[in-house]
């Protein structure tokens, strides 16, 4: 990646925000504003993440998280550097150092991840 692609991957992902939408026992569900980028159909938030957790006992967790992006910018095979950044960053945020399951799903740029302790 050329410099300039990096810094633009960097002012999105500092900038990126979330609301969360909806709380359960076992779930959160998070709207994702990306700067730039939106969902064409509402014009608001670019995509959405569910973070699922599972307890096991009273100690150990394990998250499952989904990141949905609405975006068809997103979806270009360009953009999957830009994708792959905006996911991590989110797991970051949201989740933290857990054991995390991760499904993206952004058109061609989809993917499955594994965080670990």
């Amino acid at each position: 990646m050329n410099p300039k692609e990096i810094q633009k991957i960097m002012t999105v992902t500092e900038r990126m925000s979330f609301t969360k939408n909806f709380r359960s026992a076992t779930a959160e569900e998070w709207f994702v504003f990306i700067p730039g980028f939106n969902d064409p159909g509402t014009g608001g938030a670019a995509g959405k993440a569910i973070v699922h957790y599972n307890l096991y006992g009273n100690k150990d967790m394990f998250i499952n998280t989904t990141v949905i992006l609405d975006d068809p910018v997103l979806f270009e095979e360009e953009n999957f550097q830009l994708v792959y950044s905006i996911c991590d960053e989110l797991i970051n945020r949201l989740v933290g150092y857990a054991d995390t399951l991760l499904s993206v799903h952004a058109g061609s740029n989809s993917y499955n991840a594994e965080y670990k302790r």
